[in-house]
């Protein structure tokens, strides 16, 4: 199967190792010496519905991308310690 790299673009990028959403591809970065690509950049939204919210940025390696699917790519990667931590709730500790 070809690609192109705007095919890439907005593909769901999912974690094999704990079945999470990481999130979507926004870029490339790709060797200009040998033209090949490096590593895909995936951004994830953190915030209330992507209203109050900033983007961060993660680059995962070509070498660690398992399957590109129509419409999600799975990889493998590991976790960074602070994705272990369970998300508050946005209303926790308002009631208190």
């Amino acid at each position: 199967m070809n690609c192109c790299v705007t095919d890439l673009r907005d593909k769901k990028v999912i974690n094999t190792k704990n079945a999470c959403l990481i999130g979507n591809v926004c870029d490339v970065e790709i060797d200009s010496c040998s033209g090949s690509i490096v590593n895909i950049i995936v951004t994830r939204r953190n915030g209330l519905l992507g209203l109050f919210c900033r983007d961060d940025t993660i680059k995962i390696c070509w070498n660690d991308i398992n399957v590109i699917g129509d419409e999600t790519i799975l990889v493998c990667i590991d976790v960074p310690a602070a994705e272990h931590i369970k998300k508050k709730n946005i209303f926790e500790g308002l009631f208190r």
